[in-house]
């Protein structure tokens, strides 16, 4: 699961407004590649669709989409790179980034593991689709509305009302569109890790749960990383 802080205060609320912008930004510059229509590119669709939840600017959207699609004078390219390792306390994590200078983000993701290690743990994690969605009604039933829609799998609602679905990766687009004739509102829908053998944040003292938030925060925070997935559990 992609690790989430809530910023508090006017000024750091901004601030993560402003990283969310521009993680978004990448997200929607990549997926343009493959095409600027967002009709015949579920990638794109997907990026734009969170982009428009998050409320970006329509004039900035647009430019993402010329970035990527090499319509644009200020046309760029990402790469997208994937780091593994352990957060203090042997917590397993992947960290996904889209750069457009490797050779500054490498230096900078192994200086944020010296808490931890790097280290190969891909082999902990499935590669799947993620979906989260909450129910647009009150009949709505999530399991039923899983096993309709094709998901592999799903995770009760937190105390938000939000369920995540999980599925193969190639059937990520066909769910995402079959889940709201199943009564299911979808936030979002993207590609990401989930840990096979996740570590119970129970069996970890709260000194020790405190380390490893900070470090994965620290993860987050840097300015090339898209997604932190650790293999942590309440």
């Amino acid at each position: 699961m992609g690790a989430q802080w809530k910023a508090k205060g006017k000024a750091l609320v901004a601030d993560a407004k402003g990283k969310l912008f521009g993680k978004l930004v990448k997200e929607i510059t990549v997926a343009a590649r493959a095409g600027g229509d967002p009709a015949s590119n579920a990638a794109l669709r997907m990026a734009v669709e969170a982009a428009r939840k998050a409320s970006m600017p329509k004039d900035t959207l647009e430019r993402a989409i010329k970035k990527g699609s090499g319509a644009g004078a200020d046309a760029v390219n990402y790469e997208r790179v994937v780091f593994e390792g352990y957060a203090p306390h042997r917590v397993p994590v992947m960290v996904e980034c889209l750069t457009d200078n490797p050779n500054r983000t490498a230096p900078n993701m192994r200086v944020l593991f010296r808490k931890g290690q790097m280290s190969a743990v891909a082999w902990d994690f499935d590669h799947v689709g993620l979906i989260e969605g909450e129910a647009a009604n009150a009949d709505t039933d999530m399991e039923m509305a899983a096993i309709e829609a094709g998901a592999q799998d799903f995770e009760a609602g937190d105390e938000e009302g939000v369920t995540l679905f999980i599925t193969d990766a190639t059937d990520l687009d066909v769910v995402s569109k079959a889940l709201p004739a199943q009564g299911v509102k979808v936030l979002s829908a993207k590609l990401g890790y989930k840990a096979k053998n996740p570590i119970s944040a129970a069996s970890l003292s709260a000194e020790a749960m405190e380390e490893v938030q900070a470090f994965l925060a620290g993860l987050e925070n840097d300015d090339d990383t898209q997604h932190v997935y650790a293999g942590l559990v309440d």
